[in-house]
């Protein structure tokens, strides 16, 4: 059966009915679409016959300005801060005042920190958790009034495979990720009655802007106790990610996921090994599969 979204994009744009008779577009909103998954999505979904929304804390206000996307539509960027509440819910109010609603809303905005414990101040975990998480908090709390009063919608939450096994030197990362997995789960429950859909999408490496846009720790790489297998780690994990997989995977992974009419939890995606490597860890004995961890980032 189509899902509400499926069927208002099939029936306005599947035979390129643009005519003011044709039911809007569904409209999505993408948090982090500068660059990366975000903006490999919202140029995806533009060229679908989604009316796209995508922020970024550097974009300014201009909703006649489009973004061009490989296709025959666009998307818009508009500016968005999900470290600030007054910032997301202006935001979420220019969307609906200028589509008059939201059917699905992506969750992606983030960055990585990396750093041992010991070399990472409470302060500099605080800020991880406070973009990772509470920035999604933030803008969960902003659309599901909406979401819900449609009785329909998705929220779309995308975590990683670092929030399923926990990455060396990358804790404050992992631990911000596995604290997403908590809130899915339990918010998925909470809205379930409402016909609105959450979905967590658990990444492995991808070859974006995340590997340059990584934040080290003040202290990191500076004790000598820690620095040269930090070093070995990241280099890595930089190597991964340059090598990944070309995100466009991820934003035809949302599509299918956006058109379904039950979706499941979790998907995860990425390279085969990455995505065996969160199964062993539920069915390998912890030691083994730490020590399989360790080799891999040259621990060991």
């Amino acid at each position: 059966m189509p899902t509400p979204v499926e069927k208002k994009r099939s029936s306005a744009h599947a035979a390129g009915d643009f005519s003011s008779d044709a039911p809007p577009p569904p409209v999505v909103l993408i948090t982090g679409a500068s660059s990366g998954f975000g903006e490999a999505c919202a140029q995806h979904l533009g060229t679908k016959g989604y009316r796209v929304y995508g922020t970024s804390r550097r974009t300014t206000w201009d909703l006649d300005a489009s973004k061009d996307s490989p296709g025959t539509n666009s998307y818009q960027m508009i500016p968005m801060d999900i470290c600030d509440t007054a910032s997301v819910d202006a935001g979420v109010d220019t969307i609906l005042k200028a589509s008059g609603r939201i059917d699905v809303v992506v969750c992606n905005a983030g960055f990585g920190l990396a750093g041992s414990v010991e070399d990472s101040t409470v302060e500099e975990a605080k800020r991880q958790f406070e973009t990772n998480f509470f920035g999604t908090w933030r803008v969960c709390r902003a659309v599901l009034p909406h979401l819900r009063r449609q009785k329909s919608g998705y929220l779309v939450i995308v975590g990683s495979l670092a929030g399923v096994m926990g990455i060396p030197f990358q804790a404050a990362y992992s631990a911000s990720k596995f604290a997403l997995e908590g809130m899915a789960e339990a918010l998925r429950m909470e809205v379930k009655p409402w016909g609105v859909h959450v979905v967590l999408i658990e990444p492995g490496d991808f070859r974006t802007g995340f590997t340059r846009n990584r934040i080290k720790s003040d202290a990191s790489g500076t004790n000598p106790d820690y620095a040269a297998t930090f070093a070995r780690a990241l280099a890595v994990m930089e190597k991964d990610e340059r090598q990944g997989p070309s995100p466009e995977i991820l934003a035809r992974l949302v599509e299918r996921i956006i058109t379904h009419p039950a979706p499941r939890l979790r998907y995860t995606a990425g390279t085969i090994p990455q995505r065996l490597g969160a199964l062993l860890k539920r069915v390998l004995p912890g030691g083994l599969f730490e020590w399989l961890m360790m080799a891999t980032y040259k621990m060991n």
